[in-house]
C-alpha cells in the first residue's frame, strides 16, 4: 500500500500486519495491528516519523522508493515495532540524522546498536523547523516507556501520539470509521499496555489540554479525525471511577469451583450487579483486561493445587496486579481436599491492589448448602459495597 495524504505534504504510510496474533510473545491480538510512519515533506526539511517492525521493513523501503532524501528520522520510542527499522533507513539515507528524547537516544544504542553520533537528543518543548512547518516534541513518559515522546505541529494541529490513543487494529482505513471497532481495540490496547500508568498518564492527558489538537496520528491503528472520541475516552478509563462490575476470573478442575462461581454469578445478577466471568484456561486474557479498566470489584476463583492456588489463577493474580486497575474490592472463592493456603498465596500476589478484601469463601470438596450460604453472604456483601460507592 502506498504511502497515503492526511494534509497537504503529510503522509501516513507504515505496515498492517494483518496476521500478527501475539504481541511481545504475550498480548492477544485478535485484530492484527499496524506499525504506522509519517512522511513530513517540509518546504525546506522532510522528516520520517518512526518505522516499522524489522519484519515489514521492506514495505516501508518500498513506500520510500522515490523520496531521494530523508534530513531527519524521529523516534517516538526505542521499541522494536517502532524504531526497529531504523538501522536500515540511516543505511538507505546516510544523512539523516535521527531524534529521540536523551533516554531514548541511551535506548536506541542499546537496543538497536544505532551509531551515537547519529542521534540528536531532543529535550522537550524543543522544536524543529521544516521550513513551513515546526515540529514541537513533548515529552509523555512512560505511555508506556520512560523515554517516549510524542511531536505535534502547530500549522496543522496533528499531535503524533506514539503509542498514546494507539490501537492494535488491522485496517485498510486510513481515518477511525467503526467507532466500537476501535473503541474495544483502542481499550485493550490501553487495558494491556497503558493501564499500569494510570496515574502518570493523567499528567500527560493534562498536558496536551493546553494544545488545540484537530487530529491524533498514532503509532498503531487508524487516524483520529475526530480526537474528542478517545480523548473522552481516556479519561474516563484513567479516572478514578469504577463501574457496577464484577469480575470473575476462575479455573475448575472437578467442577467444584466452577458450582460456586456459578451461584455466586447468577446471587450477583439477581441484585442488579453486572458480572464478567472468564474461565482462565480458554480466555482471552486481552478480554478479562479490558473488563478489568472498570471493575469495582474482582473474585478470582480456584481449586488448591499442593495446598495453593491452580496455577492458571495464581499467573491470572499475578497479571492483575502488574495491570493495577482501579478496583476497590477483592476476594477469592473455590475448593481443596485436605488443606489450602491459596487465600494467603493470593493476597501475596496483589501487592499492588489497593483494595479491601472480603470473606474470602472455601469450602472442602464439593460445595454444600453451608458453602452457598456464604457466598450468598459474600454477594451481599459486594452489594452493600457497591451501593455505599453509588454505583448501584
Amino acid at each position: 500500500m502506498k504511502m497515503r495524504e492526511i494534509k497537504k505534504n503529510i503522509f501516513k504510510g507504515g505496515a498492517i500486519d494483518w496476521d500478527r496474533r501475539l504481541f511481545d510473545s504475550l498480548i492477544p491480538l485478535p485484530d492484527g495491528t499496524s506499525y504506522n510512519a509519517y512522511l513530513i515533506k517540509g518546504s525546506e526539511k522532510t522528516v520520517l516519523l518512526d518505522s516499522v517492525d524489522p519484519a515489514m521493513t521492506h514495505i516501508l523501503l518500498e513506500q520510500l522508493k522515490t523520496v531521494s532524501h530523508l534530513d531527519y528520522i524521529i523516534s517516538h520510542h526505542a521499541e522494536q515495532d517502532h524504531s526497529g527499522s531504523i538501522p536500515v533507513l540511516i543505511e538507505k539515507y546516510p544523512g539523516a540524522k535521527v531524534i529521540a528524547s536523551e533516554k531514548g537516544k541511551g535506548m536506541l544504542v542499546d537496543h538497536l546498536c544505532i551509531p551515537e553520533d547519529k542521534i540528536i537528543a531532543f529535550k522537550d518543548g524543543e522544536t524543529l523547523s521544516l521550513g513551513d512547518r515546526t515540529i514541537k516534541v513533548i515529552s509523555t513518559p512512560w505511555v508506556h516507556w520512560p523515554e517516549t515522546i510524542s511531536t505535534y505541529i502547530p500549522e496543522d494541529e496533528i499531535l503524533f501520539s506514539c503509542d498514546f490513543f494507539g490501537s492494535h487494529l488491522a485496517t485498510s482505513e486510513l481515518y477511525v470509521d467503526d467507532t466500537s471497532q476501535v473503541y474495544e481495540a483502542a481499550k485493550r490496547y490501553y487495558a494491556e499496555i497503558m493501564m499500569p500508568f494510570r496515574t502518570i498518564i493523567k499528567k500527560n492527558l493534562e498536558k496536551l489540554s493546553g494544545y488545540s489538537i484537530k487530529m491524533i496520528a498514532p503509532s498503531h491503528g487508524p487516524v483520529y479525525n475526530e480526537p474528542d472520541f478517545i480523548i473522552d475516552a481516556y479519561k474516563d478509563w484513567i479516572s478514578d471511577k469504577v463501574k457496577n462490575l464484577v469480575v470473575i476470573p476462575y479455573v475448575s478442575m472437578h467442577g467444584s469451583t466452577q458450582r460456586m462461581v456459578e451461584y455466586i454469578n447468577h446471587s450477583l445478577a439477581e441484585k442488579n450487579i453486572e458480572v464478567r466471568q472468564f474461565n482462565l484456561p480458554v480466555t482471552d486474557l486481552g478480554k478479562l483486561a479490558i473488563s478489568l479498566v472498570d471493575a469495582a470489584t474482582i473474585i478470582i476463583g480456584t481449586p488448591t493445587v499442593h495446598v495453593g492456588p491452580h496455577p492458571v489463577a495464581l499467573n491470572a493474580a499475578n497479571l492483575t496486579n502488574a495491570l493495577r486497575p482501579k478496583l476497590q474490592f477483592a476476594s477469592i472463592i473455590g475448593s481443596y481436599g485436605w488443606n489450602s493456603k491459596m487465600v494467603e498465596k493470593i493476597s501475596d500476589m496483589i501487592p499492588n491492589l489497593k483494595v479491601e478484601i472480603l470473606e474470602p469463601v472455601l469450602c472442602r470438596g464439593y460445595p454444600r448448602e453451608q458453602d452457598f450460604d456464604k457466598l450468598e453472604n459474600l454477594a451481599r456483601s459486594i452489594e452493600t459495597r457497591h451501593k455505599q460507592l453509588n454505583i448501584l
